[in-house]
C-alpha cells in the first residue's frame, strides 16, 4: 500500500493538502551535489515555548514576518508577510513509504551511519542540519504538549489520529495561488473563516533532513483560521494562521514577544508557510 492509499484508507474524507500532494508527486532523493533545502528555524521559534530568540538570527528568518495580533486579522487590514515554500523546488525531499523509513537508523547515536548511508559529507552544512533534526526531534515536549517526528507520511497519520481519531478531521496548508514564493510585502486581509476545532491542533513542519521528515505538536489553547489574503504585486494566498490564547508561561524572549512588543499572556498568532500542515478536529 503506497502512502497515499495509507491516507486515503484511514483518512477517507480528508482530502491531503498541497504540503504533502507537492513532496508526493515532486519529492527528489538526496543528492550531495544540490544538498538540504535552506533551514528555516522560525517554526521552532514558534513552538518552542521556553525558548529565548536570537535577534541576529531572526532578522534572517522569513518566518518572524509571520507573527502578528488577532486583532489584525479582521477584512481590509494590511501585514507584512514572506511566505516561501522551501519543499517545493529541486532538492524538495522524498517521502519514504513507512517500511523503508522504518529500516533506516533515525537516533543522534547513528548519524555517522546515517551520513555514510545517504552520501553527506561529515562536517559540511548538509550534515549539520542532519545532525540539527535529530536532535530537535529527541527534545522533550513541552508542557501540555505532545511531540513526534513523522518520518513518513502513514506516521504523521498515525500521530495524528492517536489524539483526533479518523472522523471529522480536517488537513490544511497555506496556498500561494500564484506562484510557490512570494517576496516579503504588504498583503491586505479579503476574508477570514474560523478554522472548525475544540481548541486542540497538530502543527506538522518539514525539518532538512535527506528524507522527508515532520515534526509534529499538538497543542492546546488554540484558535485557527484560513485567510484569504491579496500582495500588493497581486499574488493570491489562502492562508493558515494559528492563534495561541495562553501565553502566561512562555519564555519573555519568544521571537513572538520580541516582534510584536508584546509581553508573555497576550495572545500571539503567526501565519504557517506553505509546507506545513495544520489539523484540527470538528465536533
Amino acid at each position: 500500500m503506497s502512502p497515499e492509499q495509507y491516507w486515503c484508507s484511514v483518512l477517507p474524507n480528508t482530502p491531503v493538502p498541497s504540503s504533502i500532494s507537492q513532496l508526493l508527486s515532486n519529492g527528489y532523493p538526496y543528492s550531495p551535489a544540490v544538498g538540504l533545502p535552506k533551514r528555516v528555524d522560525g517554526n521552532k521559534n514558534i513552538y518552542q515555548i521556553y525558548v529565548a530568540a536570537d535577534m541576529q538570527l531572526l532578522l534572517k528568518d522569513p518566518s518572524i514576518a509571520l507573527f502578528f495580533l488577532e486583532k489584525k486579522l479582521q477584512q481590509g487590514k494590511k501585514i507584512t508577510l514572506h511566505f516561501t515554500n522551501r519543499m517545493a523546488g529541486s532538492n524538495a525531499p522524498m517521502l519514504l513509504p513507512r517500511g523503508d523509513s522504518d529500516s533506516i537508523p533515525f537516533s543522534s547515536k547513528d548519524l555517522p551511519e546515517i551520513l555514510a548511508r545517504f552520501g553527506v559529507r561529515p562536517g559540511s552544512d548538509d550534515a549539520a542540519q542532519v545532525s540539527r533534526t535529530l536532535l530537535d526531534c529527541e527534545l522533550p515536549a513541552n508542557k501540555g504538549e505532545k511531540k513526534a517526528c513523522a518520518t513518513s507520511l502513514e506516521s504523521m497519520v498515525d500521530f495524528v489520529t492517536s489524539s483526533f481519531g479518523n472522523k471529522d478531521v480536517h488537513a490544511a496548508s497555506t496556498v500561494v495561488v500564484s506562484k510557490a514564493e512570494s517576496p516579503a510585502q504588504d498583503y491586505t486581509v479579503t476574508g477570514v473563516r474560523r478554522m472548525a476545532g475544540t481548541g486542540q491542533l497538530i502543527a506538522c513542519h518539514p525539518e532538512s533532513y535527506v528524507y522527508a521528515v515532520f515534526l509534529c505538536h499538538r497543542t492546546e489553547a488554540t484558535r485557527a483560521y484560513t485567510a484569504s489574503l491579496v500582495g500588493k504585486d497581486g499574488a493570491a494566498v489562502e492562508a493558515v494562521a494559528v492563534c495561541h490564547t495562553d501565553t502566561a508561561e512562555w519564555n519573555p524572549e519568544h521571537a513572538a514577544f520580541q516582534v510584536l512588543g508584546v509581553k508573555p499572556g497576550t495572545p500571539v498568532c503567526h501565519f504557517v508557510q506553505p509546507d506545513a500542515v495544520v489539523w484540527t478536529r470538528s465536533g
